[in-house]
C-alpha cells in the first residue's frame, strides 16, 4: 500500500473557520483537527494524505487537476461551490481515481438551495450529515476501492 501516491483531501470556502463558524451546525473541530484526524486514519491503513483548503475556486480546480497525476484518491468538501461550481464538476470529471463527497453536515436537511449538488453525478460516492466522521469514512471507502480494484 504504501507505493500508492497520497490521498488528496481538499475543502472549499469557508472551512478555515471551522470551530468557529456556525457551530450549532458544524461543531467545534476545527480544520486543524480534522487535518490531524485524516493524517491519523490514514496512517491506520497505511496511506499518506496531502490536506489543502482554498478558497478560491480556481485553486481548487488547479488541485483537482493535479490530482489526475499525483493523486490515488479525493476527498472533497467543495462546501459552498457543491451546489455552484460547474468548473469543478468539470475537472472532476477528467479523474479516473475514486472520489468521495463529504460534508459535514446534512445538506438535505438545510436551505434548499444546498439540495443540489453538481459533485455528486461525478463522485463515486457521497457522505454527508455525519460530522468529521466523515472524513474517515471517505478513507475507508478509498482504501477498499483502491484495495479490491
Amino acid at each position: 500500500m504504501s507505493s500508492l501516491k497520497p490521498i488528496y483531501v481538499l475543502n472549499g470556502p469557508n472551512l478555515n473557520l471551522l470551530g468557529q463558524r456556525e457551530p450549532e451546525i458544524y461543531g467545534r473541530t476545527t480544520l486543524a483537527d480534522i487535518d490531524k484526524l485524516v493524517s491519523d486514519k490514514a496512517g491506520t491503513l497505511g496511506l499518506a494524505v496531502d490536506c489543502r483548503q482554498s478558497n478560491h475556486e480556481g485553486e481548487l480546480v488547479t488541485w483537482i487537476q493535479e490530482a489526475r497525476e499525483k493523486a490515488s484518491g479525493l476527498v472533497l468538501n467543495a462546501a459552498a461551490y457543491t451546489h455552484t461550481s460547474i468548473a469543478i464538476h468539470d475537472a472532476l470529471a477528467t479523474l479516473d481515481i475514486p472520489v468521495i463527497e463529504v460534508h459535514i453536515s446534512n445538506i438535505f436537511k438545510r436551505e434548499s438551495f444546498r439540495h443540489h449538488s453538481t459533485v455528486s453525478p461525478v463522485a463515486t460516492g457521497v457522505i454527508c450529515g455525519l460530522g468529521v466522521t466523515g472524513y474517515e469514512l471517505a478513507l475507508d471507502a478509498i482504501h477498499r476501492i483502491l484495495t479490491t480494484n
